[in-house]
């Protein structure tokens, strides 16, 4: 496989902010690749400079194997962006704003209707193309932004949080949508604050932080980095601090919390640590109810390299 995106020792300062921090991402040609960090990490100025939307100071940006210009107009119509904020004419119908996007890259007006046509129907917007955007639900909305973003059959597509603020059938429809082009041999670049999305498509993840790169690999990589291997959740109603500083000497546990109504622990490695704990409890006299195992997830990699909630 061919590198699609490389970026090396990328440095973006706004005066004395150090927005990227010789920042290094290696994309190759057919993934689908997850861009996560908490907001202000240099997410949003990494994209811009890959795009040469933004002047960086120091570094090297190659899309394709060629370096990337603000003039590098034959790399640009090979690639598709898709925003956060929704980018389309409310005058214009669906089929219009599609067909105008498109023909910013497909000057044949016959091979951009056929663009045009297998875009609405890519999307699911077949019998909503004469209906102006003020008239589309959110969900509909989002998917005319992504049509847009994809008419002209990019080879690279930029997809920032294309599924904020939509319900779950339109999410899931998105979802489905963003792996069938990755199917067709787009790779994509994806940004989202939904971490079970991001674990759901991407085939590798970088996690940005202060701009710079501080993990990258693919989701099993990620959690292998961490030091928590697994999490059990326990109903108990009613637990001494006697028993929660015995629970905190047996084998592989690292952290405790417990609210009086719920007991959580966090297992650095081990097995059989269910059985282990409701041992425990059985032999104190403890009563329990509900008992939840979960390995980890890239929430928990994200929060223990970063140190901070994905939405801080």
């Amino acid at each position: 496989m061919s590198t699609v995106v490389k970026v090396e020792n990328l440095v973006k300062r706004y005066q004395n902010l150090v927005a990227l921090d010789h920042m290094n991402l290696s994309i190759e040609e057919g993934e689908i690749f997850g861009l996560l960090g908490p907001n202000g990490s240099g997410k949003t100025t990494a994209m811009n400079c890959i795009l040469a939307l933004l002047k960086y100071d120091k570094g090297n940006i190659e899309v394709f194997g060629k370096p990337m210009n603000p003039d590098s107009y034959e790399l640009k119509r090979r690639i598709g962006v898709v925003l956060q904020n929704v980018a389309v004419f409310d005058e214009l119908t669906v089929y219009e704003n599609i067909d105008y996007f498109c023909g910013l890259y497909v000057s044949n007006k016959n091979t951009r209707k056929q663009m045009v046509e297998d875009a609405i129907h890519f999307v699911g917007l077949d019998e909503f193309r004469k209906f102006y955007p003020k008239k589309l639900s959110g969900g509909l909305l989002r998917r005319l932004n992504i049509a847009c973003g994809i008419a002209h059959k990019p080879d690279l597509i930029f997809m920032d949080e294309p599924t904020v603020a939509v319900d779950p059938q339109s999410r899931n429809k998105i979802l489905e949508g963003i792996q069938e082009l990755n199917k067709n041999g787009a790779t994509i670049i994806y940004t989202s604050h939904y971490m079970e999305e991001v674990e759901q498509i991407c085939s590798k993840i970088a996690i940005i932080d202060k701009g710079k790169n501080v993990a990258y690999g693919t989701k099993e990589e990620l959690k292998a980095m961490i030091k928590t291997g697994e999490t059990i959740s326990i109903d108990v109603l009613s637990l001494p601090e006697e028993n929660l500083a015995c629970i905190k000497t047996l084998p592989h546990v690292y952290q405790l919390d417990y609210d009086h109504k719920q007991l959580k622990i966090r297992y650095s490695g081990g097995k059989h640590n269910v059985i282990r704990i409701l041992d425990y409890l059985k032999n104190q006299d403890i009563s329990f109810g509900r008992v939840y195992s979960e390995l980890p997830t890239l929430n928990d990699v994200f929060l223990e390299i970063t140190g901070k909630a994905l939405r801080d």
